[in-house]
């Protein structure tokens, strides 16, 4: 068997490629019962007092205390609301963004130019800091506004892509059956656009969720901040790895969560998903009446050249 792109490996390169392969995995798991055997081992605290390990039952007790688990509820609630909200605002940001972004207009085009690249620089938290101090806003808020101007940044930049993706045949089709430009921008492109940039939109909106966390450093008692800060105060100094294994798990838990669905849409809108055939019946249909309007033109001059 012959490849274009590669020669086949023969008996000899499979071998190698096979004991590099078992010597990886071994170590790579020998790495990881190193880490929790260094993990389980007993160590002496800032005090001078050893304290048992990670692993310890005795470090584990809390898991079963309604206390903890009222805590992080409080906490995973308080973190889905502010990425709710950032959210929404960061999608319609966006929507409107790529809008000025693609404008024909250099008046509205340009200073949408700036305001994408200026919030996509610019660090979360700095942006979170600024509004707290400068508008007194409440770390709820500044938490949310940072959020919305570069997640809203990042979208935007996104759906301008798709819309520059597309074909240019399409738009010509729409103007040529009668549609404004307008018309045109938002039945026929910015729809297609959204749908093929919609996983990248999921992927964007999962990184706005694990942004929240940041909202620690200006006292919003999200996530992070319930977990980290004041469950040791409310249960214990000792209880800190359990407390964080436990935050970490419910941060990875809603993340792959939201992955999933990111995987699921870009199932359902890839080229054999209902979305896609949807996608391109529209298409089908734009280049039919496109086509019509351009077959009775030609139809009309062949006519005017030869009346018979």
């Amino acid at each position: 068997m012959t490849n274009v792109l590669y020669d086949v490996p023969g008996p000899r390169a499979r071998r190698l490629s096979l004991v590099f392969s078992i010597v990886g995995a071994l170590v790579i798991l020998g790495g990881l019962a190193w880490i929790v055997w260094f993990l389980a081992q007993p160590r002496v605290n800032a005090g001078g007092v050893e304290v048992p390990g990670v692993f310890d039952p005795s470090r584990l007790d809390i898991l079963l205390d309604l206390a903890l688990w009222r805590l992080i509820w409080r906490g995973l609630l308080a973190t889905l609301q502010m990425a709710a909200v950032a959210a929404v605002f960061a999608l319609l940001l966006g929507v409107i963004l790529s809008m000025a972004r693609t404008a024909r207009s250099p008046f509205v085009r340009v200073p949408a130019i700036v305001v994408v690249e200026f919030f996509r620089g610019m660090p979360v938290l700095l942006m979170m800091l600024f509004v707290l101090l400068v508008f007194s806003t409440g770390s709820y808020w500044a938490g949310v506004v940072a959020l919305t101007l570069y997640n809203g940044a990042v979208i935007g930049e996104a759906l301008r892509a798709g819309i520059a993706a597309l074909p240019r045949g399409q738009r010509e089709s729409g103007l040529a059956i009668g549609l404004t430009p307008l018309q045109v921008r938002f039945e026929i492109e910015f729809p297609q656009a959204f749908r093929q940039m919609l996983p990248i939109i999921i992927a964007q909106l999962v990184v706005l969720l694990k942004d929240t966390s940041l909202a620690f450093i200006i006292g919003y008692n999200e996530l992070l901040n319930e977990g980290l800060r004041r469950g040791p105060t409310t249960f214990g100094a000792s209880y800190l790895f359990t407390l964080f294994f436990v935050v970490w798990a419910v941060y990875l838990a809603v993340n792959l969560l939201l992955s999933t669905v990111a995987r699921i849409v870009a199932r359902r809108t890839a080229a054999g998903g209902r979305a896609g055939r949807k996608g391109r019946k529209a298409q089908r249909v734009i280049a039919q009446l496109g086509g019509a309007g351009v077959s009775g033109a030609t139809a009309a001059g062949a006519e005017a050249e030869d009346p018979h």
